[in-house]
């Protein structure tokens, strides 16, 4: 579109263009101005030099209008690159070092190489000059410190650690202090570095890395021949500070590779700067691994040595630390060329120690003999009946400290439990004996024999326990199931239940006392009646008492009823006291409620299924005078140096001090009667058998040096089902089998 105009416009005069039709965007138009000629403004030469020449064309694009309103507003400007970002940046530091840079730039542009090189004639072309060789060192210098300052500033400390490198193992210890038995994947005891003797320490030291106090965390030195051993020769070769070693076991991974070393010394580093020297060194001694198994300076003392590590000396120490560079070709147990290295070794870091000055030529004069180690571990595994003792103490440990199941599996806990070791092994042997004796006399029934036993002390701590053969072929604690009646064994609670509450002639009337001289009825088949006459079971018929072998008695006294296990005065007193007097009494002296038999006259009779530990603890409760402490299999729990806090028991009053020693009495009489040459005149022994009268349980219970003990024999086919089976004599007579267990147990009884 072309426009003239045909008149002189003053100057800024505005001109409006209007397109009768939309043009589309860019679109380019042509715009002619047509001036008239001055002449003779032209012969003087004058004019404005910015005006168009006559007939001279203009273009003139048309734009896309900008948007306007809501639309407008949303519309946001395209974002800054990464380039001008850093240029942005990086403005004010390039404008001053650009007068540093101009001087600089002559003597940049002499190391700038020209090849071939002028006024040089052969290959001497073809090498650069020195400045070109110095400029090649200083650059290379100043981007591996510029790579090293970016690789640190780049490398954080995880803030995880390996679960491996921070779970522990369990350990039980006897009630004497010895170690028992311990639980977990591996075996490591964390200990404060405060423990762990100074010489200890420093046998490490001297061994691994002398200058650990003073160096910065790494040792150029040693990564350099460890990146030679790596990389040139194709091997692996140590060449690390502590520190190193502390984040490869507790960060990284054992790879030896050089990107893993690399990240290890960066690190070691930056962790150098935040952690203290001594929480370093404290986290290598609890992490390293020493052989046979352990981890950690603790857990290798007592694999070694058989004893904590503030026990070891000076000579000790030095051989524990030579299995740091090697366990399986340091451990002198495994042949005899690992027992001249470690000797040799050995030697060496005790003069090692001597030469920094932590150990006296004096004192490295006592050890010129090498500290033979044990020759096998004696933190063994859990075996076959600390299996047992384990499991006890583990499910006590966790509930009455409040552990739970994740944090238990953790580790680093150390239990120390109540379980006498001469005890055990005394009812182990005891139990043992009974079950060849039965499987020579018995082989069919023996088969399907099951044994229970159980030790309580009358301030309740569980001495020892009998739960099985083996626990990893029986998955369940024989000591601590419930599943046969007590049979006659429960007359006890009745009689103390009797004795303490009276009983009742009439519904609803004042209770009459009961004392062990009362008379009842110990006749065989003499019905059981209630105030208000005979008491009638579901299908209609009287309930009778029955006496073990139907014998019958007359009238006698409760004590002597007691002590001579006579049914049928029991059966009536429970229903005269009061069959929820009778339960209550037998749960506040130690039977759990969920065990205990349906609350009919059968109650008195033993119908309730305890077990040989809560057998054992109620009649410990008598033997207590009457105080019930609940049974316990733990009696401390430590970890990592510091308390757990636990739980303890305390004793409840279950019935009165002159009813539980009237019933004692009693028991010391049946015991008598039953066994006269069983214990001299003059040791307090307590204890009753206990038979069923369908014949699938035989217990014996006693008490002797205020610590009770429960043993149950019963049959069971566990692949059919869970249905006791007959006896048929595996017991002997009279519970005889159960007996001899007990007293074998506890020999010699006085």
């Amino acid at each position: 579109m072309q426009l003239k105009a045909g008149v002189d416009l003053p100057p800024d005069t505005t001109m409006q263009l209007k397109a009768g039709a939309a043009l589309p965007p860019d679109s380019t138009m042509q715009l002619k101005a047509v001036t008239p000629p001055d002449r003779g403004a032209a012969a003087r030469g004058e004019g404005d030099a910015a005006t168009p020449p006559p007939d001279a064309t203009m273009q003139l694009r048309v734009f896309k209008p900008e948007p306007t309103g809501r639309r407008a507003a949303r519309k946001k400007a395209a974002p800054p690159s990464a380039l001008t970002r850093v240029t942005s940046a990086l403005a004010p530091l390039t404008a001053k070092l650009a007068p540093y840079a101009q001087k600089a730039a002559p003597y940049a542009r002499k190391l700038k190489p020209v090849y071939p090189r002028p006024g040089r004639a052969g290959w001497r072309r073809w090498v650069p000059s020195w400045r070109q060789w110095l400029g090649a060192v200083l650059a290379s210098f100043g981007l591996s410190g510029a790579f090293l300052v970016i690789a640190y500033a780049a490398t954080d400390i995880p803030d995880n650690l390996n679960s491996y490198a921070t779970q522990q193992d369990n350990v039980y210890f006897w009630s004497d202090g010895t170690p028992m038995a311990r639980t977990g994947w591996v075996q490591r005891q964390a200990m404060p570095l405060k423990d762990i003797p100074v010489q200890v320490r420093w046998a490490v030291l001297a061994a691994e890395n002398e200058s650990f106090y003073t160096d910065p965390g790494i040792s150029v030195k040693g990564i350099s021949r460890a990146l030679y051993r790596t990389v040139g020769k194709g091997d692996t070769q140590g060449g690390s500070t502590i520190t190193q070693q502390y984040v490869k076991n507790v960060y990284l991974t054992q790879n030896q590779t050089v990107s893993r070393k690399f990240t290890e010394a960066m690190i070691a580093l930056k962790l150098d700067n935040r952690m203290s020297k001594d929480k370093i060194l404290e986290g290598y001694l609890n992490t390293s691994w020493f052989g046979r198994g352990t981890y950690g300076i603790q857990r290798a003392s007592q694999a070694y040595y058989g004893k904590d590590v503030s026990q070891l000396n000076a000579s000790e120490a030095a051989f524990l630390a030579s299995l740091l560079k090697g366990a399986g070709l340091y451990d002198p147990t495994l042949n005899k060329a690992n027992h001249h290295r470690a000797v040799e070794r050995w030697s060496w870091i005790l003069d090692r120690m001597v030469k920094i000055g932590k150990l006296t030529p004096a004192e490295r004069a006592k050890y010129k003999t090498f500290p033979e180690p044990l020759k096998q571990n004696p933190l063994y595994d859990t075996g076959k009946q600390s299996d047992y003792l384990v499991e006890l103490a583990s499910q006590y440990a966790k509930k009455a400290a409040g552990i739970s199941d994740q944090q238990f599996d953790l580790g680093g806990y150390q239990i120390y439990t109540t379980f006498d070791r001469k005890r055990e092994d005394a009812l182990t042997d005891a139990v043992t004996k009974a079950r060849k004796q039965a499987r020579q006399s018995h082989a069919a029934l023996a088969k399907t024999a099951h044994y229970g036993a159980a030790s309580v002390a009358d301030d309740g701590r569980i001495l020892a326990v009998y739960g099985g053969p083996d626990h990893r072929t029986q998955g369940y604690n024989e000591s601590n199931a419930a599943t046969v009646p007590a049979g006659s064994a429960f007359l006890p609670f009745v009689y103390a239940a009797g004795l303490e509450h009276g009983v009742h002639k009439t519904r609803g009337g004042p209770a009459t006392p009961v004392t062990p001289e009362s008379v009842y009825d110990g006749n065989d088949g003499v019905p059981v009646t209630t105030p208000e006459g005979p008491y009638w079971d579901r299908n209609g018929k009287k309930v009778a008492a029955h006496n073990d072998g139907k014998k019958s008695y007359g009238q006698i006294t409760l004590g002597q009823a007691l002590a001579r296990s006579v049914n049928t005065p029991f059966m009536q007193l429970g229903m005269d006291t009061g069959l929820t007097q009778v339960r209550r009494t037998a749960e506040a002296s130690g039977l759990l409620s969920s065990s205990i038999g349906s609350q009919v006259p059968a109650l008195s009779l033993g119908n309730s299924t305890p077990s040989a530990i809560r057998m054992a603890s109620g009649y410990a409760t008598f033997a207590a005078d009457g105080l019930h402490t609940e049974p316990f299999s733990v009696r401390r729990i430590t970890r990592n140096g510091g308390t757990v806090a636990l739980k303890t028991p305390k004793a409840q009053r279950a019935v009165g001090a002159t009813v539980a020693r009237q019933v004692t009495e009693a028991l010391d009489e049946s015991f008598r009667l039953a066994h006269p040459a069983g214990a001299p005149a003059s040791v307090e022994v307590a204890g009753k058998a206990g038979t069923t009268s369908d014949d699938t349980a035989s217990w014996y219970v006693g008490t002797t040096a205020s610590v009770s003990t429960a043993v149950v024999l019963y049959r069971m086919d566990l692949s059919k089902s869970l249905e006791p089976l007959p006896l048929k004599g595996l017991d002997g007579i009279a519970a005889a089998v159960p007996y001899g267990i007990w007293s074998n147990a506890l020999r010699p009884l006085g």
